[in-house]
């Protein structure tokens, strides 16, 4: 490595502790102030060292280094102190505290994402805001406005057209307050629509025609490749189906739909290229790409993620554009550091992990995998191996703490898309802003981008069909530490001068490498692949083993439900990564214990559509938020509700619809029955025996094949409803050793007097049930050999 190289390198120091220290001081906001004050001393102390006298070149190296990250950190935790105040102002603290009802003023500061409401039925808008001014309503009456300036989520349905970024909206409704590290302050539900009080200013406001126009016009185009192009061009990927998302998600493509640095890299070296052919100077060209670079932000919406995507874009460029990578290193620390003194809550921003990360990846590791690539195979598709390739190795170990899996098909999907994602973001652009001038030869170019963006769209969703796409890993900190020290010695031994390698250093990383194959391909094969080669291929089944709690998954071919969650994260993500679940079609909360919801995070963002009880408190609320946050549509379950999985039908038989009798919570599980293709099944979440008498008289009772027992197995049961189901197996989700007894001697009489097996996750684990012959159910336990039939 070059000199100037190792300078470069050493300059990202003073941005990675300034980085650490602001992730620290926006989840301890009240000690900020302390800790830059003090970081301030210490560059000033370090610099009247460094002038004070004469030291070697190491020793000045490391006070400037010392004086450096001091300074960045008092820089990053005074704009922490500065900001914490007005992000918490007390009328809104009080407010979430008292539950009190609030009217806010507010600019709106991301586009708005559109949902259904959880029982309403009608259009719900979430967006992100930045409040003006609030009032509350209390026992002393409603308080006067008082100015303010906190970032809030908004949920809420909208009286008229979506208010777009820029735009001053009135919401009145309650607020909740988030984490002290949250990018939002609070969580603001709106129990009115939400009304428009004034435009976006015409600097923002030019852009949403276009916007809309486009949209308009691709999803007239056929199949996912018209559904995808607004992704591929603005970022706009309202009009991507949920299955679509998965399938890219899945083969790691998703970022080709999020604006990055390449869709701003395309869109300047377009301009720069179009200016020298038109014989325009440098300096002109440069200027000429700033302004399209603004006007590009505007148009995919300025929101934070944009902006961070233009100032990488810059720095890549500018790297590019003066031939010298390092330079573009330290481009990069004062980029990371300017960011976080403007809004230091990036610093828990997974987006800003991965845009810095993809953009060192970029800058360090591109050239030099391609010049070793380029060993084997000509230059140009070294190159476009080595791009995606450079990105993946930066990015993944950040991934893992997202999702413990590691894309083995990611660099194959990417190389086979890469060469269609700019044809369509630029013809797909050039359409957007002909639209409204001259709309017959945008058409023309949206039809063109089209044939890219379908290649994409049947790349995703062929690399999402196959086996094996993605590999487990450990999760969390361990994990992603493990993965980024076999990344390392893996591109050390790649990148090794042949001609300078040391034997001993080459003979310990293969070894490392080999060692940490060989454990983790014996773990693989010990656990997870021989489990899965005994799990029967057919099962229609799945009682997660998750502790005391429910969460019992249903499949029917390629779509999947899960009727709750269970009460742990954790336990609910590896019950669904060993089954190879990516994605949910349907999710049914039957009640809100934290026995059957607390694991909901778990698959926030992956679910389609959800089936929910009544909620009762700000809780329940705030769990339907998250999830329609994350793209579910929210359905109130009662009595008459029906739907299909795959070749399965689903029928709500309780509670009832009637508000006079509505039952609440265990009583008030939602019950459900599948029926048509394979088994028949019966769910009736917490209900007692009251409850149970009343659902048999209010609905017709039929046999079923498999009943998930009420509650755990508790004693409170109707061995009349047990008697008239009839069902072959009984599925009791309970936890081992648990203090309430369950299951019950009682419970465990009734379901041998009804002719049903009981099957239970404390002794058995995962249990899975799957169509036999002659009506029987096989049944698979992982504690257990699995059993020729229950029935």
């Amino acid at each position: 490595m070059s000199s100037p190289m190792r300078a470069e390198l050493r300059l990202g120091w003073p941005a990675a502790i300034a980085w650490a220290a602001g992730f620290l001081a926006v989840g301890f906001p009240d000690a900020a102030g302390w800790v830059a004050a003090s970081a301030a001393l210490l560059a000033i102390g370090t610099v009247a060292v460094l002038l004070g006298g004469s030291h070697s070149l190491s020793t000045r190296r490391i006070l400037a280094l010392v004086a450096l990250g001091a300074a960045a950190t008092a820089v990053v935790c005074s704009a922490v102190a500065a900001a914490a105040p007005s992000r918490t102002p007390p009328v809104l603290v009080q407010a979430a505290d008292e539950h009190r009802t609030v009217t806010v003023q507010a600019v709106v500061s991301s586009a708005p994402a559109v949902g259904v409401g959880a029982f309403s039925g009608s259009e719900q808008v979430r967006f992100e805001a930045r409040v003006l001014s609030v009032s509350s309503r209390g026992p002393e009456g409603v308080s006067r406005p008082v100015s303010a300036s906190a970032p809030v989520l908004v949920f809420g349905e909208v009286d008229g057209e979506h208010p777009p970024i820029g735009a001053t909206v009135r919401a009145r409704g309650t607020v909740k307050s988030t984490e002290a590290g949250d990018d939002v302050a609070f969580l603001l539900f709106a129990s009115a629509p939400i009304t428009t009080l004034s435009p976006a200013p015409w600097s923002l406001g030019w852009a949403d025609p276009l916007r809309s126009g486009l949209t308009a016009a691709a999803t007239v185009l056929p199949g996912d490749g018209g559904d995808l192009l607004p992704g591929l061009a603005i970022g706009d990927t309202g009009a991507v189906t949920a299955e679509l998302d998965a399938a890219m998600k899945s083969s790691s493509l998703s970022h080709l739909t999020a604006v990055s640095g390449a869709n701003c890299a395309i869109v300047v070296a377009v301009i720069v290229l179009l200016g020298a052919l038109c014989g325009l100077p440098r300096r002109a060209r440069y200027l000429l790409a700033l302004v399209a670079l603004a006007g590009f932000v505007v148009l995919v919406t300025p929101q934070p993620s944009v902006l961070r995507a233009a100032v990488m874009a810059t720095v890549v460029l500018l790297a590019l554009g003066i031939g010298r990578p390092g330079r573009g290193l330290a481009a990069l620390s004062v980029a990371v550091v300017v960011l976080l003194a403007v809004d230091p809550w990036l610093a828990r921003s997974y987006g800003f992990a991965l845009s810095v990360s993809a953009t060192a990846g970029l800058l360090l590791l591109a050239r030099p995998l391609a010049t070793t690539l380029a060993r084997w195979m000509p230059a140009p598709i070294a190159i476009a191996i080595a791009v995606p390739l450079a990105a993946q190795l930066a990015c993944q170990p950040i991934l893992i703490l997202l999702d413990p899996t590691v894309p083995v098909a990611g660099v194959l999907a990417n190389l086979l898309a890469e060469p269609a994602a700019p044809i369509a973001t630029v013809l797909g652009l050039i359409g957007c802003l002909l639209l409204p001038v001259l709309p017959g030869l945008a058409t023309a170019c949206l039809q063109v981008a089209w044939v890219p963006s379908a290649w994409i769209a049947q790349i995703a969703r062929t690399v999402d069909g196959l086996a094996w796409t993605r590999l487990p890993w450990l999760g969390g900190a361990a994990g992603a530490l493990l993965l980024a020290a076999v990344s390392a010695a893996a591109i050390a031994l790649a990148l090794r001068r042949r001609d300078r390698a040391s034997p001993r250093v080459v003979g310990v990383l293969v070894t490392g490498l080999l060692v940490t194959a060989g454990a983790y391909g014996g773990a693989l094969l010990g656990s997870s692949v021989l489990r899965s080669l005994s799990m029967p291929a057919d099962w229609q089944y799945a009682a997660c083993d998750i502790g005391q709690g429910d969460a019992v998954v249903v499949r029917d071919g390629s779509s999947h439900a899960l009727v709750d969650t269970g009460p742990d994260p954790a336990l609910l993500a590896g019950c669904l990564d060993s089954l190879g679940i990516q994605r949910l079609d349907l999710l049914v909360l039957t009640h809100y214990d934290i026995d059957h919801v607390g694991g909901v995070d778990a698959v926030v963002g992956r679910v389609d559509h959800a089936v929910v009880g009544l909620p009762e408190t700000e809780a329940d609320r705030e769990i339907l938020a998250r999830l329609q946050a994350g793209g579910t549509s929210v359905e109130r379950g009662t009595a008459g509700l029906t739907g299909s999985l795959g070749d399965l039908d689903w029928e709500v038989l309780w509670p009832l619809p009637d508000a006079a009798t509505m039952a609440m919570g265990n009583a008030g599980s939602v019950t459900m029955r599948f029926t048509g293709s394979g088994l028949s099944s019966a769910f009736l979440g917490d209900l007692g025996e009251e409850p149970q008498r009343a659902l048999a008289r209010a609905t017709p009772i039929t046999p079923v094949d498999v009943v998930k027992v009420a509650h755990h197995g508790s004693s409170d049961q109707s061995a009349e409803l047990y008697e008239r189901m009839h069902a072959t197996v009984g599925l009791i989700s309970v936890g081992a050793e648990n203090s309430y007894g369950h299951p019950t001697a009682r419970l465990l009489a009734i379901l041998r007097s009804a002719g049903t097996v009981a099957e239970r996750t404390d002794e058995q684990g995962l249990v899975l049930l799957a169509p036999g012959d002659d009506g029987t159910v096989r049944v698979w336990s992982e504690r257990r050999r699995a059993v020729g039939g229950a029935g």
